[in-house]
């Protein structure tokens, strides 16, 4: 096993402001491309990590603390992010980064009081979970995330780049 609650942290505070760097400024053509029908452009993917700021990590982690493996957490629509309101870029950023410091800010504080890690809950599909592994769980989903918005974006100069596409194993994916 190689989780630890520090690195965890280190990746969950710097998301923010890894796609802030990467996208702030972008020109629309690299932040709506996607990858054909039923797939998600940047901007719908920063709006999915807000929601789950909003609706999943956190959440789920309390529920856990609160009623352990007594019954299952809420389910996670993954897919409410196409129904809220869409801003631009900037201000989508924004909003990741707030959630994200408040949900940190809130971990930080459960963690200074001994928050047990592998304390179980129930997870509607897969059974029992531990709150280790949720942690862990969202640290890669981040990192998912980020290799997803690089891919569109490199996917978009696929006929542009010519011979070189086979050495380029983003292309590839």
């Amino acid at each position: 096993m190689n989780f630890t609650l520090e690195e965890a942290m280190e990746v969950l505070e710097r998301t923010p402001r890894t796609l802030e760097c990467f996208l702030d400024g972008l020109a629309d053509g690299w932040l709506q491309c996607n990858e054909g029908e039923g797939t998600w452009n940047v901007t719908e993917v920063v709006r999915h990590l807000t929601e789950a700021e909003k609706n999943n990590w956190m959440p789920r982690l309390m529920f856990i603390l609160a009623e352990g493996e007594n019954k299952p957490f809420p389910e996670f629509d993954r897919y409410s992010h196409l129904h809220v309101e869409k801003k631009s870029i900037k201000e989508e950023l924004a909003e990741f980064k707030r959630c994200r410091r408040e949900n940190v800010a809130k971990l930080k504080a459960l963690v200074e009081a001994g928050l047990p890690l592998e304390k179980k809950g129930g997870h509607p599909a897969f059974g029992v979970v531990k709150l280790r592994e949720l942690l862990a769980t969202w640290v890669v989903h981040d990192l998912t995330h980020i290799s997803q918005m690089t891919r569109v974006m490199a996917k978009r100069y696929k006929e542009d780049v010519g011979p070189w596409e086979e050495y380029l194993g983003i292309l590839q994916k």
